[in-house]
């Protein structure tokens, strides 16, 4: 591994559904003589693209896992993480984008900023990273890399700066004008892997010279050394301009467009050429850490190999050789043999078995330096746990992980598949925090969670392939909650007289809405609950929150506030507090005027125009609210909020109304109250249920 970092780029490829990213991946790995030979996402002899090294990848033809490898452009080493584009597996472009240095965000020349691409960006956001963009598809039918750049500034608030011009769009697209060297690049021979470097063509020279302008006042914002030089009107370098639309990227100020063509091989090198140019190295970002031991005080990180070290567990698999993690090394080295502490448990273990990853093919390595990402064998952890030198005791900030909405039970065929059951449900559990599981102990089911219908397809399609788990599934269930709507006081007193010590315990005090899921306040004064007692009152009332008297979905929302209670000198103890906590949570909650809250998902449907009013009429048939649409070209693109248990089966029925043209995305936005007749019928199925299990 490269250790001079200025030369290492961290990089991933994220964008919407179907936008080319593992397409494009697979591009640069020929460039950069990774791989010899091209293979399609949906390769005609069934191989599918290196990077979709999973069976259902190749038969979908979608990425459903991150995967990870490595190249070498001009001298430079680059790690690549190619990223899901479905919503259902957004935990898997969360935990890339965590431990990136820049992104590649791909947008498609005909649709354009579509849904996913705002999510993505959103996850830029959140985690400060740099990126610049790649507009493909420009040899598709309508494709218009301005309109799509503008798109950028007016919908994701960008500032975007066309670096390119392309040469001729739709079937007439054959390069792009570089605006900083102001050259045309051609693409020739059998897969574009000669670029060949010629001047302007005539009747494009003016518009390229309209475009370089623009761009070059554009960047001047980011260098004074440019500014000068453009208001002295001396000569403006190559080396002026990329220096200033560098310093912009990495201050994400900017953001460079460039264009293309992945699976027509057009322009991918001079992308290559970008990441290496604007994109940061590991020395440009600040990664930070928390001093667990100093009062969690915030530690800057540096990418230093001498420093104590410091990496970052950010995705588990399980490999033919056990577990699999894989790590950013942040601060100073992983050599094998090392010993490490997982700052989560305090436990020690020893670095074994190092690799780098190419896909699902790996390539050991005697250590993983600061600034790059590796790979440990059989490391006993969970994903997002910090790893530190014994001398330090530093913990990373772990990712954003979202709640699941949807669940499922599933029921094992035998007893060998129940085995086998367990084993596939201790492991994914483990690789994604957004899949859970439990037992039903009421129905005595396995119950499975997660963010979509297409996030457990692909799990249980999982058991059966890798597992040989048969399983059958029941009816898909939807996350409700329960929450009250009004204010309500409790005064309960828990008195319990047997032989021996009693048990006694008196709260009182109100419950109230809230927007936090649950929040406990201690107003009592003069010791009448004595302070040893109050945790086991909040407990009390939290432990109410698993399973609502209403129907017993899980509670959200409440404020508890405790004013008043009594205790008894000989009959007090944690457990009559607790009980009394519980006795004055039900007593106060059917006061509180309870209602049942249902996620509604924002969902968006990209249609023909044709199909427009097939697709709203839909929507409005599932209780949805149409929030806006709008035609681009001969698409029309419908946003909306559907509850979630509305959408069940949708893809089946918008593919039959407009004859399998129209496609959509969904992900949760917002719990809301169901209407009183929706929440009878769930009230129902509860009892039917119920009785049923008796």
């Amino acid at each position: 591994m490269i250790r001079d970092l200025k030369r290492v780029r961290n990089i991933g490829i994220s964008a919407h559904i179907d936008s080319g990213k593992t397409t494009l991946t697979e591009r640069i790995l020929f460039y950069t003589d990774k791989i010899h030979k091209i293979n399609e996402v949906r390769g005609k002899d069934g191989t599918g693209a290196v990077m979709d090294s999973m069976e259902l990848e190749k038969e979908r033809g979608i990425t459903i896992a991150s995967a990870a490898t490595y190249c070498e452009w001009d001298k430079h080493n680059i790690n690549i993480i190619d990223t899901p584009g479905h919503v259902d597996f957004t935990v898997e472009v969360e935990r890339s984008l965590r431990v990136l240095d820049g992104v590649v965000l791909i947008l498609c020349s005909v649709s354009g900023v579509q849904s996913q691409s705002i999510t993505v960006d959103q996850q830029m956001k959140r985690y400060e990273v740099p990126c610049i963009a790649f507009v493909n598809k420009c040899d598709r039918s309508g494709a218009n890399p301005i309109k799509v750049s503008d798109q950028l500034r007016d919908k994701l608030g960008h500032n975007s700066v066309m670096m390119q011009l392309p040469i001729g769009l739709e079937d007439k697209h054959e390069g792009v004008i570089d605006l900083v060297a102001m050259k045309a690049c051609y693409f020739e021979g059998e897969n574009g892997e000669k670029m060949v470097v010629k001047e302007i063509p005539d009747n494009m020279m003016d518009d390229a010279q309209l475009a370089r302008e623009e761009m070059v006042d554009a960047v001047s914002l980011f260098s004074e050394e440019l500014t000068d030089a453009i208001l002295e009107e001396k000569e403006i370098t190559n080396e002026m301009i990329m220096s200033a639309v560098r310093t912009g990227t990495i201050a994400r100020e900017m953001t460079p467009v460039f264009l293309g063509s992945a699976y027509k091989n057009k322009a991918v090198q001079p992308l290559l050429d970008a990441v290496v140019s604007y994109l940061p190295s590991p020395l440009d970002i600040q990664n930070e850490a928390i001093d667990i031991d100093n009062n969690e005080e915030t530690v800057i990180l540096e990418s230093k190999f001498d420093k104590p070290t410091v990496a970052l567990a950010f995705k588990l698999e399980d490999g033919q050789y056990g577990q699999l993690t894989y790590i950013r090394v942040y601060q100073g080295c992983i050599n094998k043999g090392d010993t490490l502490i997982n700052s989560r448990d305090g436990k020690k273990f020893k670095a074994g078995r190092l690799i780098r990853m190419h896909s699902s093919q790996t390539e050991d390595v005697d250590a993983v330096p600061a600034g790059h990402i590796g790979a440990m064998f059989g490391i006993d952890c969970a994903s997002g746990d910090t790893f530190v030198s014994p001398a330090i005791n530093y913990s990373m900030i772990a990712m954003h992980i979202m709640e699941p909405v949807i669940s499922l039970s599933i029921v094992p065929k035998d007893n060998k598949a129940q085995i086998n059951m367990s084993k596939a449900l201790n492991r994914f559990t483990k690789e994604d925090p957004t899949f859970k599981t439990y037992v039903d102990h009421e129905t005595g089911d396995t119950i499975i969670q997660g963010m979509g219908e297409l996030h457990l397809e692909v799990y249980v399609e999982r058991m059966k392939r890798e597992y040989n788990a048969e399983v059958t599934t029941g009816q898909p269930r939807v996350a409700y909650r329960e929450t009250i709507t009004k204010k309500a006081l409790f005064n309960y007193t828990h008195k319990k007289q047997t032989g021996g010590a009693g048990q006694y315990g008196r709260v009182a005090g109100f419950m109230e809405p809230c927007e936090d899921e649950f929040e406990f306040v201690n107003k009592i004064t003069g010791g009448r609950i004595p302070t040893q007692y109050i945790p086991a009152c909040k407990q009390g009332f939290e432990a109410c929150m698993n399973k609502g008297p209403k129907l017993e979905f899980p509670v959200t929302g409440i404020k508890v506030t405790l004013n008043d209670g009594a205790f008894h000198a000989v009959d007090s103890s944690e457990m009559a507090f607790k009980a009394a906590a519980r006795g004055g949570f039900l007593e106060s909650y059917a006061k509180a005027k309870p209602v049942i809250k249902e996620p509604i998902m924002k969902v968006v449907i990209e249609t023909p125009n044709e199909f427009q009013g097939a697709c709203m009429g839909l929507i409005n048939q599932r209780r949805g609210i149409i929030q806006g649409s709008q035609e681009e070209g001969v698409m029309s693109v419908i946003e909306s909020q559907v509850p979630l248990s509305d959408m069940f089966g949708f893809s089946t029925i918008l593919r039959s109304a407009t004859q399998g043209k129209a496609q959509f995305t969904m992900e949760f936005s917002t719990y809301r109250q169901v209407p009183q007749s929706v929440a009878e019928e769930i009230a129902r199925k509860k009892q039917e249920e119920k009785t049923k299990n008796k």
